[in-house]
């Protein structure tokens, strides 16, 4: 599938940039991850996932995790857990009707890193990984379509204070959101799947 598209190609034009996209891509874009996307990949406790639903209305989400909670299982193959949440799979539901994905990685650290990942992705319920990954509920499996960095000028520099005390930990039983004990939610919140 070709990187850009009319609507890209305009905008490119007008502002003098097809040379410029053109070079970036042949340079730097693939479709399949190497060791150090795989190494960086692996590494983030969290990323964006960008989907749409049939009509193409989009939809982005936070996924947040252990480093690894995200893992490379073969160059054309990425997978991460999805965890209990509120339970309306905007995300996921919207993978079910259109399996086209968007993850955006950052590092925010002294030298930051921007990874952008373009693919397909498929839902995976009973997949043996899931025994490797606590909280999971059932593994998402993404087939990259387009893999490149983009530039990272305007990340800016960030430490992590602390992990989420919400992330599943292996061994550890898992921290309930206050807002699920809430009148309003208690009688409706369904026990976890996991």
């Amino acid at each position: 599938m070709a990187m850009f598209h009319e609507g890209n190609r305009e905008l490119q034009d007008r502002f003098g940039s097809r040379a410029l996209a053109d070079r970036l891509h042949e340079k730097l874009g693939r479709d399949r991850f190497t060791d150090e996307d795989k190494d960086f990949i692996e590494s983030s406790p969290f990323f964006f996932l960008a989907t749409a639903d049939a009509e193409g209305r989009p939809d982005c989400s936070f996924k947040g995790g252990e480093p690894g909670f995200v893992r490379v299982v073969a160059p054309d193959a990425l997978v991460f857990p999805d965890y209990d949440g509120n339970g309306m799979f905007k995300s996921l539901g919207n993978l079910r009707v259109n399996a086209n994905v968007g993850l955006l990685f950052i590092s925010m650290t002294e030298k930051p890193k921007r990874l952008r990942v373009n693919g397909e992705a498929t839902l995976v319920f009973d997949d043996p990984m899931l025994e490797d990954m606590p909280g999971g509920q059932l593994l998402v499996r993404v087939t990259p379509r387009h893999v490149f960095p983009n530039c990272p000028r305007n990340v800016p520099h960030m430490s992590l204070v602390a992990p989420s005390v919400y992330v599943p930990r292996a061994g550890e039983p898992p921290v309930e959101p206050a807002w699920k004990s809430f009148d309003a939610f208690k009688a409706v919140v369904p026990r976890r799947a996991r």
